[in-house]
C-alpha cells in the first residue's frame, strides 16, 4: 500500500500510547460501492486556511488508518460571520487531496461531489463540466463516487441522469445524492443504482431525516451524515455544545465531538462518519471515537434531545 511521507513525529505525539484508538476499523467496515472503507472517514469541508497545512493534514489522516475521503470542488469553505448557511469556498480542497496523497493507494475511496456552483445549482448541460474539473483536480481518469448535491428541485431526474451517462461513459464509478428527501432517493434509482445518501444528521440536529437514514439502511445504502458535530453550527464550524452531550463526554473521558461521532455510528453498520477539521489533535481524537461505545442510557439521553 502506498503511503505518502508522514510527520511521523507529531502522529505518534498524538496517541503515541493508545496506537489501538487510533484505528477506525474499531467502527467496523462498509461497503461502499465497490470497496470497503473503515467507518470513520475524514472531510475535507473545514481543512482551515493553509493548503501546505492541509496536505500534512490529509497525509496524517492516512496515516492513521483513514480510507474514505469526502471532498468537493467548492472545498474547502468557510461560514460568514453571522450565517448558519452562507459560506464561502476557497475551492483547493482536491488539488491539496491530490498533492498529499497521488498516487494514490488503491484501499482509498475518494468521493466528491456536484452541482452547487457559485451562480446557484448548475443546470444538467453544465455537471459534466464539473465532474471533468474534478477529474482535473483530482488527477484521476475515473471518480470513486460522485454525489449529486441539489437544492430546490422536486425531482433529480434530469441531473442525476446526466450523471448516471457520466457513468456509462466511465468517467464516475458510483452515483449518491446529497441534500435529498425521500422521493428524491425513488426517482433516483429508477435511473441508476444510489450507493450513498449525505443529509444533515447529528444529536438534536436533523432528525427529520431519521427515515431517510432507517430507508438507506433497508436498501443497503450508505448514509454519510453532515453537521454531525458542528450541528446547528451548521457553516460557522466547531462543536455544538450541549449539556447532556457534556455529561456523557465526562463520564467517558472522551470529548463532547468524539460522542456525537459515535452516536452517530450507533445509528446503523450503513452509516459512515465523515468528521472533517484542521487541527491534527483534532484529528487523532475524531478517529478515536471508534473506540467508544455508549451504554443504551447513553443513546437514550441523546436520541431524546429536542432536534431543530
Amino acid at each position: 500500500m502506498h503511503r505518502t511521507d508522514v510527520n511521523t513525529d507529531l502522529v505518534s505525539t498524538l496517541a503515541s500510547d493508545e496506537a489501538e484508538r487510533k484505528s477506525p476499523n474499531e467502527a467496523g467496515v462498509w461497503r461502499l460501492g465497490g470497496q470497503a472503507v473503515n467507518r470513520i472517514g475524514f472531510g475535507t469541508k473545514r481543512l482551515g486556511s493553509s493548503p501546505e497545512q492541509a496536505i500534512e493534514l490529509l497525509r496524517q489522516a492516512v496515516a492513521l488508518g483513514v480510507d474514505h475521503l469526502d471532498t468537493a470542488g467548492f472545498y474547502p469553505s468557510v461560514g460568514r460571520a453571522g450565517e448558519q448557511h452562507g459560506f464561502d469556498s476557497l475551492e483547493w480542497a482536491n488539488d491539496a487531496v491530490r498533492r498529499a496523497l497521488s498516487p494514490y493507494s488503491g484501499e482509498l475511496t475518494i468521493a466528491t461531489k456536484v452541482g452547487p456552483t457559485e451562480h446557484g445549482l448548475a443546470r444538467p448541460d453544465q455537471l459534466r463540466a464539473l465532474v471533468e474539473h474534478d477529474l482535473r483536480q483530482l488527477g484521476l481518469e475515473t471518480l470513486d463516487l460522485v454525489y449529486l448535491r441539489q437544492t430546490g428541485l422536486d425531482s433529480v431526474a434530469e441531473h442525476y441522469g446526466v450523471l448516471a451517462e457520466l457513468q456509462t461513459a466511465g468517467l464516475i464509478k458510483h452515483l449518491g445524492l446529497s441534500n435529498v428527501r425521500l422521493e428524491h432517493l425513488a426517482q433516483a434509482q429508477e435511473i441508476a443504482p444510489v450507493v450513498a445518501v449525505q443529509n444533515r444528521y447529528g444529536v438534536g440536529f436533523g432528525r427529520v431525516n431519521d427515515t431517510m437514514l432507517e430507508t438507506c439502511g433497508a436498501q443497503g445504502i450508505a448514509f454519510v451524515p453532515f453537521f454531525a458535530v458542528t450541528a446547528t453550527g451548521r457553516e460557522q464550524g466547531g462543536v455544538a455544545h450541549s449539556d447532556p452531550v457534556a455529561t456523557i463526554a465526562r463520564a467517558h473521558d472522551a470529548t463532547p465531538a468524539q460522542i456525537r461521532i459515535a452516536w452517530t455510528l450507533a445509528k446503523g453498520p450503513h452509516v459512515l462518519a465523515i468528521p472533517g477539521t484542521g487541527n491534527p489533535i483534532h484529528l487523532a481524537e475524531n478517529i478515536a471515537a471508534g473506540r467508544i461505545h455508549l451504554t443504551p442510557a447513553d443513546l437514550a439521553t441523546l436520541d431524546a434531545i429536542p432536534s431543530d
